[in-house]
């Protein structure tokens, strides 16, 4: 086997070691010969010794996986070649001893004799296998990304800001005539639509690009070169990178044609317009809600005419960018409000979609006389058809409540999520803690039933929804907070101002917890009643 004869002046121990640093090794290669030389570092990328490793150079190329076999072949017949290629350069996956495949970035200089012929190439080669597997794992991401939004049944795209398309789906492709997506990048409305209308909407993107106010729920004339109108009902947000930077805009349209068309025919036909339009809002939150949630931090306090008052606080520890807790206090009208807390499965871009579509969902199912029960089977039949279609398997615990402020009752129920728990004169208990109150989470069995369950709230001074990071944090010994500490907690300092209880409850559970922080997001929403209209 021939060996690369180091100059005089190196060390080459000092050269393994820098290599080794580097996880980088050397190789090789006289032509005329069989045999190879590999540095200890290549022998250890292919978990071989000296004398088993092969000469990968040589044809027919058996160590390298088959898919890259004929782009190495290419490499190899470039720099062979009579006055062919200086460099040999390819990145391949090679066999290694446990008949697996390492990914290697080999590089090489061609040495030639004076009639061009190569007669020697030497070169190094480094392990790229983790880089591989992220740069897998990252556009399996984008795919999963992209089938959810490609199944929505709205148009959806991304501006720069130029207002020129980075980023469209499949319908808005369809919808403008177009056999992909991607002929939309970089298009500019004026190539598509009338001057009245294309200045119209880079006008309204400018705006929003500085003003970093929103437009949604806007009906939109588009008057097309050919001179055809349509009529959509358009939402545009700023968008924002990861760094907070404007990067442009990002919008949501939905086509309204035939409704606008029928308003012009007869007047009755509007009120189907209106109500055409806020079926849509639940699909205009998805794209509001594709970066981040605004999660309201601040809430008005509610009395009731006989004297009854709520006051809401709330706490949000996200422990990613993207996050799937999240919570909602909605006014029902009559004195009574909705209060409801929500965890999706996993975190990052897929949590945050489905938090998305929640969100959408519960602006439209939110009725003020509609149960507890049907309001969580709304959300389950909205959020499990949407999930079926784009064939992705994804859930959401979710606890819903409706406090009356007049009689002083919690009607509640309950999808897969930790009960809340109630702490007054007579102690405290937690809701639903039992599977015979509790129906399946959110997104996993169309038609499913949520048990409804009506409790006195005359002896409850406090409430809390909780997520179930709070019960999961786990001290030095793997164990977990669990619901019996949470009740004692709750329980103590009953007397203070709800913002102090809650900061009390997190203090508790971080001194509890290894590290002093959470391994899952944590989302509270504490409720204090007082008053004596009961």
């Amino acid at each position: 086997m021939s060996e690369i004869q180091e100059p005089p002046n190196i060390d080459p121990e000092r050269l393994e070691l820098a290599l080794r640093a580097s996880n980088e090794g050397i190789w090789d290669w006289l032509t005329h010969e069989t045999t190879i030389y590999y540095s200890s570092s290549i022998l250890g990328f292919l978990g071989l010794g000296d004398a088993q490793a092969p000469n990968i150079f040589l044809p027919p190329y058996l160590s390298v996986h088959q898919e890259d076999r004929p782009r190495f072949a290419s490499s190899m017949a470039a720099a062979l070649a009579p006055g062919g290629a200086e460099t040999l350069s390819s990145d391949v996956r090679i066999r290694n001893a446990s008949e697996g495949w390492c990914w290697l970035r080999i590089r090489g200089t061609c040495v030639r004799d004076e009639s061009g012929k190569t007669v020697r190439i030497a070169g190094s080669m480094i392990d790229i296998s983790l880089r591989k597997a992220a740069e897998a794992e990252v556009e399996e991401e984008r795919h999963l990304l992209m089938t959810l939004i490609d199944h929505v049944p709205l148009q959806i795209y991304f501006k720069d800001l130029n207002s020129r398309i980075v980023m469209a789906n499949k319908g808005l492709a369809k919808w403008q005539g177009r056999e992909s997506a991607e002929e939309l990048i970089g298009m500019h409305d004026s190539e598509l639509f009338s001057d009245d209308h294309w200045k119209k909407a880079e006008a309204d993107e400018k705006r929003i690009i500085e003003s970093g106010i929103s437009m949604t729920g806007q009906l939109e004339r588009e008057t097309w070169k050919d001179g055809e109108e349509t009529f959509v009902v358009t939402s545009k947000f700023p968008w924002h990178n990861r760094y907070g930077e404007i990067k442009g805009t990002f919008g949501v349209s939905s086509d309204v044609t035939s409704l606008v068309l029928a308003q012009n025919q007869a007047t009755e036909l509007a009120n189907e317009l209106l109500l055409k339009n806020r079926s849509y809002e639940e699909e205009v939150q998805l794209a509001r809600e594709i970066q981040q949630a605004l999660t309201a931090s601040s809430f008005v306090p509610r009395e009731s005419e006989n004297g009854n008052r709520a006051t809401f606080s709330s706490r949000y520890l996200p422990i990613s960018g993207l996050a799937g807790d999240f919570y909602e206090v909605m006014d029902l009208g009559e004195d009574r409000y909705g209060v409801f807390i929500c965890d999706v499965m996993g975190h990052g871009i897929r949590a945050a979609l489905i938090v998305s579509m929640l969100r959408g969902l519960i602006a439209t199912w939110t009725e003020k006389r509609r149960s507890s029960s049907d309001f969580l089977g709304a959300l389950n039949s909205g959020l499990t058809f949407i999930l079926q279609r784009a064939n992705v398997t994804m859930f959401a615990t979710a606890f819903y409540g409706v406090i009356d402020l007049r009689s002083l009752t919690l009607e509640c129920s309950c999808a897969g999520h930790p009960g809340p728990v109630l702490s007054g004169k007579k102690g405290n208990i937690q809701l639903c803690t039992t599977s015979s109150e509790k129906g399946p989470a959110l997104g996993l069995i169309p038609g499913a039933n949520y048990p409804k369950h009506t409790v006195s709230l005359q002896d409850s001074d406090r409430i809390l929804l909780f997520t179930d990071g709070v019960l999961e944090a786990e001290n030095e010994d793997g164990e977990q907070f669990l619901a019996a500490r949470l009740l004692k907690t709750v329980g103590e300092n009953p007397s203070t101002e709800l913002e102090s209880w809650l900061d009390g409850i997190l203090e508790t559970v971080l001194d509890f917890s290894e590290g002093h922080h959470f391994d899952d997001d944590v989302c509270m929403l504490g409720i204090a009643i007082t008053g004596d209209g009961g």
